[in-house]
């Protein structure tokens, strides 16, 4: 199967200056999306879709390609990331090239590993998938959840107002790392006007540990995402 690994990595982060290329634990945070695509050996191209000169010879340093820019287009606040995805093909099939499956790995992912890359396409592979999308459990049941209402809390759910929360079905939400499409389906389902191109499709879960995720949208999370490597590079070393 002919395969490519899609980086989105815009150069307009607001809230975190520099955000993609920010120092992580010693090196810019999407060389550990880089190097995990890279090792995994699943790609037949790694490449980082940007809009940013900087970020782009960050990518090319630590071996991944930037064959073109991002375009304006896909490049503002209100371009999403079925959008990039729809123009990497795009160009990528203007010069003669089409990918078979693909993965989209966020340029904020640090927890993502080549290990997990395989496992997952693993799956993938067996179950005849249209996608795959790691998830994380809620830490605390949502069902147990509150709402605000003229100054006071109500419950969300009444009914589980009793319900031990061993008894209450897990839910889950998306991990923010990675996702693996059959392109096929996913430009169909662009075509359908499914806004991240994920809705329409066979989709499968790649569950993942609560300590190996954390959305990274502040400061503190950032600072979150740190202690939790740590802590996960201590285990590695483990006996």
């Amino acid at each position: 199967m002919n395969h490519i690994a899609i980086i989105t990595a815009r150069g307009g982060s607001k809230r975190i200056p520099k955000k993609n290329i920010k120092d992580f634990c010693g090196r810019p945070i999407i060389t550990y999306s880089i190097e995990a695509a890279l090792k995994s050996e699943l790609f037949d191209e790694v490449m980082v879709s940007t809009d940013s000169e900087e970020i782009a010879a960050v990518a090319k340093q630590y071996g991944a390609v930037v064959p073109f820019m991002r375009s304006k287009a896909t490049s503002d606040d209100y371009a999403t990331t079925a959008d990039v995805l729809r123009e990497v093909l795009d160009r990528y099939k203007e010069n003669g090239r089409v990918f078979e499956a693909m993965c989209c790995i966020y340029p904020t992912a640090p927890f993502v590993t080549a290990g997990k890359l395989c496992a997952a396409y693993q799956d993938f592979v067996a179950t005849g998938a249209e996608m795959l999308q790691p998830v994380v459990s809620y830490s605390y049941p949502p069902q147990r959840s509150f709402l605000l209402r003229d100054g006071l809390l109500v419950w969300q759910f009444p009914e589980h107002i009793r319900t031990r929360s061993q008894d209450l079905e897990p839910w889950y939400h998306d991990a923010g790392q990675f996702y693996f499409y059959r392109t096929e389906a996913f430009m169909g389902s662009i075509k359908d006007n499914c806004t991240r191109g994920g809705h329409t499709l066979r989709c499968i879960p790649f569950v993942l540990d609560e300590i190996e995720v954390q959305d990274i949208d502040n400061l503190s999370d950032w600072e979150l995402a740190e202690a939790k490597y740590r802590i996960l590079q201590r285990r590695r070393k483990m006996p």
